[in-house]
Formats: structure tokens, sequence, C-alpha cells
């Protein structure tokens, strides 16, 4: 995210915070309980925000994260692809010995 995305989420932010508290005015709260009502919201909001940004970075399912995953992925396609059919069988043959050594018996 660049610095003037940041700017601008904070200033929209801090504009809806106002819009609120003039929404809460108009429906008739004093400006104590508007301002009370707007920042239950606005904090209600960044804790809902936050909780979500921490369950992306505990099931690794940010974006870094995923772009990790598809390049990883990538990579062992193209060598897949890059073995000629005598390597292929041979790396199989070796996979299928160990799945047979790592059957419980």
């Amino acid at each position: 995210m660049r610095r003037i995305d940041v700017i601008g989420i904070g200033i929209g932010v801090f504009a809806a915070g106002g819009l609120l508290y003039v929404a809460f005015q108009v429906l008739g709260l004093d400006s104590t309980s508007a301002g009370i009502w707007s920042q239950v919201l606005l904090v209600g909001g960044l804790v809902g925000w936050v909780l979500t940004y921490a369950l992306r970075a505990v099931t690794q399912t940010m974006t870094y994260n995923q772009q990790l995953k598809d390049y990883a992925d990538a990579v062992l396609q193209k060598r897949l692809e890059e073995l000629t059919p005598e390597e292929l069988a041979q790396l199989q043959a070796e996979i299928e010995q160990e799945n047979q050594a790592a059957k419980p018996k």
C-alpha cells in the first residue's frame, strides 16, 4: 500500500466519523450522545478490521504468503516439466519407495 493510500484511508475514516456524528444529530441525539455513538461505531469497525487482519495473519492467507506459495508451485512445476522421462520415472520410483517405507505395519 502506498503512502498516499494510507493518507486517503485516514481522511476517509475521519470524514466517516464526522458524517456519523452529523447523522446521529439529525436523528435527534444531542451532541454528546452523537459523539459517543459515532466513536463506538468507528472503534467497533477498527476492532473488526484488526480481527480480520489477525485472522489472515494467523491462517497465512495474506497476499504475500499467497504470492510466495504460487511462486514456489510455479518453480516446482517448471522443474517437473524440465525432467526427462527417465528422470521422472526414477523420481516416481523413489516416491513410491518412501511411501512404502512410511506406511505403518
